[in-house]
């Protein structure tokens, strides 16, 4: 999509990105023309991105199976794609500066579309994993350019539950292709479960382009390399923003650990599941998608810190109910979990987006960052631990992360109260 703006482009930098738009006619808002056509385009793009993205957690103990290798081993295949994605992040958000929020999410999910095609074809773990990293280095080009181009085209106050719709995409996503695989790969295996996958992905993709309405606020800025870097140490000198950073990254780590090594519980004694039953156990993702949606109310509500200290009591709850051998008490954990995770999720990204004064887009990479690296850290982390000491092993892990999270929203409650005696104003979360 060519620039909106007709002179010549700006530079990336901490003084010259652009500025938050201010409430204006062109804004879209419900009830606008145009904005259910965003909620439905963000709305397919989550589902196509965390459908690819996951693609390979369902399936697990299939391919360590038919490949050989061990959970851990076999968990690189999620770890590679997630990793790869955050590292990525940051300067494809740049590119979005120079070329438009719009063309690089549709170049984003095409070429993670014809990845994703390949990608059943690997002859060999090895080969699985590159083709994973590359998948996922392909896919961060579209996180951090959805929130810029939510913060840029919607009105600050419907902007909560924009986000959150596209976070219930990802929900979506997440639950459709474990399903999807799940039960494909119980009929023809875990190779034709991926090609449904990236079926199901380009469907979506093609969905997005046709329902995305041209960006009306975009300003094009010029690449530079020193400047890019200059904003990114700003957001980083942000406490806030490092906070919301950290949030979003121990969330992820418990999100992640559970839903790596879940299937491997499942499908051993005491359970004995078949994959196609497994699979069908990620409709609690409905769950998130409720949760994340909510996540407006909430915080009108509760406030940002309220919202944070339910997410994280409810993710907790919810993990030590899992610690029972007892299918109906695991569910019951996984819904908590789930509900817990992407409410958290939505109110740690949306106040990124709402706290960022310039640099938008790069301070929304550097939440996806550590976001994707706490999911590479928790499916890593989260096999290893079930490997040594079994479930419970990855619920300690899952319940320290959780144990960060509280004890970096009471830090904020700290800094907050401290900056109310300095008579200092502050966003805080």
């Amino acid at each position: 999509m060519p620039p909106a703006s007709t002179g010549a482009p700006a530079t990336v930098g901490a003084s010259t990105a652009p500025s938050p738009v201010a409430p204006s006619p062109v804004q879209l808002a419900p009830g606008a023309p145009g904005y259910r056509r965003m909620s439905y385009a963000l709305f397919a793009a989550g589902v196509a991105t965390f459908a690819l993205l996951y693609s390979t957690q369902a399936l697990l103990p299939l391919i360590s199976g038919d490949l050989g290798v061990s959970a851990s081993a076999a968990s690189w295949t999620v770890s590679a794609a997630t990793g790869a994605l955050a590292l990525c992040v940051l300067p494809l958000s740049a590119l979005s500066e120079r070329y438009g929020r719009s063309r690089m999410m549709t170049v984003s999910l095409a070429v993670a579309v014809a990845v994703g095609l390949l990608v059943p074809f690997a002859p060999n773990v090895g080969a699985l994993v590159v083709l994973r990293a590359v998948q996922g280095a392909a896919l961060a080009g579209l996180p951090a350019s959805a929130m810029a181009y939510l913060a840029e085209e919607v009105r600050p106050k419907a902007l909560i539950a924009a986000i959150g719709l596209f976070v219930a995409g990802n929900s979506i996503g997440g639950m459709s292709g474990r399903i999807l695989t799940g039960w494909v790969a119980q009929a023809w295996g875990w190779r034709a479960a991926l090609l449904a996958v990236g079926v199901l992905a380009a469907v979506c993709a093609v969905a997005f382009r046709l329902l995305l309405p041209k960006s009306r606020n975009f300003t094009a800025v010029s690449l530079n390399p020193r400047a890019l870097a200059a904003t990114a140490r700003g957001h980083l000198a942000n406490p806030l923003l490092v906070r919301l950073y950290a949030i979003g990254a121990l969330f992820m780590t418990v999100f992640g650990a559970v839903y790596t090594v879940i299937g491997y519980r499942l499908t051993a004694a005491p359970f004995h599941l078949p994959q196609g039953v497994v699979g069908s156990i990620f409709l609690v993702y409905l769950v998130g998608t409720v949760s994340s949606a909510a996540a407006g109310k909430l915080v009108a509500r509760l406030g940002r810190r309220g919202a944070l200290y339910l997410a994280v009591s409810t993710t907790a709850a919810g993990l030590m109910l899992s610690l029972l051998d007892a299918l109906a008490a695991i569910l019951a954990g996984l819904v908590l979990i789930t509900a817990g995770f992407f409410a958290g999720h939505a109110v740690a990204s949306s106040s990124v987006s709402r706290t960022a004064e310039q640099g938008r887009a790069q301070a929304s990479a550097l939440y996806q960052s550590a976001y994707y690296l706490g999911s590479s850290a928790g499916g890593t982390l989260g096999a290893i631990a079930f490997h040594a000491g079994g479930w419970p092993a990855t619920v300690l892990l899952g319940l320290l992360a959780v144990l960060g999270v509280v004890s970096v929203t009471l830090y904020g409650s700290h800094a907050a109260r401290v900056q109310r005696r300095l008579a200092t104003p502050h966003v805080t979360c």
